[in-house]
């Protein structure tokens, strides 16, 4: 099974200020974390943060933030838990049907609409605490995910390779940045394809 760009956002989990001097290899996680983040918008793709405890940990990077087109600032692990799930899917809709003076509006029952972009692609730090958490809460609700391993680290390469077991065991896909551009291009011909190839080189 492929992405597929109309079925998909993204969600970026606390790349921070004060977090990401201690992450293995995390300038490589942030470069691919802005990367996939400039590609989203080029492919009108939405674009989500979180930031965890940012009295205690900073702000978003640099450069990053700003790519985002909302950001949740959270004291859970799992960002699902708080809000990011209301985030992800469209709102409910009054029940259609019946006549419309039968029951007044507040006792109409919402009926929950299944969202319209359910493949998450989810990268962050770290990865076997607030990334881990939200990605399962994500799964719990049903959403597809997809993990994008290149641009996730924990503070050790152990604890971040057991994450990605434990996300694979749950049913998460694991990609790459690469495999994420180019299964939302699907083609050459894309006419972003260009500003993308730029990006990923």
């Amino acid at each position: 099974m492929l992405l597929d760009l109309d079925d998909s956002q993204l969600v970026l989990v606390d790349y921070q200020i004060k977090l990401m001097p201690h992450i293995f290899e995390g300038e490589k996680a942030l470069e691919n974390a802005v990367r996939l983040a400039k590609i989203a918008q080029l492919l009108r793709v939405p674009v989500f943060g979180t930031e965890h405890n940012p009295e205690a940990l900073g702000a978003t990077v640099d450069g990053l933030r700003s790519l985002y087109g909302r950001t949740l600032v959270k004291t859970f692990f799992n960002a699902a838990e708080e809000g990011l799930v209301d985030g992800l899917r469209p709102a409910s809709k009054p029940q259609q049907g019946g006549n419309a003076r039968s029951l007044p509006k507040h006792l109409q029952k919402a009926v929950p609409q299944s969202p319209e972009r359910a493949s998450i692609v989810i990268a962050g730090c770290e990865a076997h605490v607030c990334l881990l958490q939200t990605a399962l809460g994500l799964i719990e609700q049903e959403f597809d995910v997809w993990v994008v391993t290149d641009a996730c680290s924990s503070r050790t390469e152990r604890s971040r390779d057991a994450a990605f077991d434990r996300l694979a065991g749950a049913g998460a896909e694991l990609v790459t940045t690469e495999m994420v551009a180019f299964e939302w291009l699907r083609s050459s011909e894309h006419e972003a394809f260009k500003d993308v190839l730029t990006l990923i080189k």
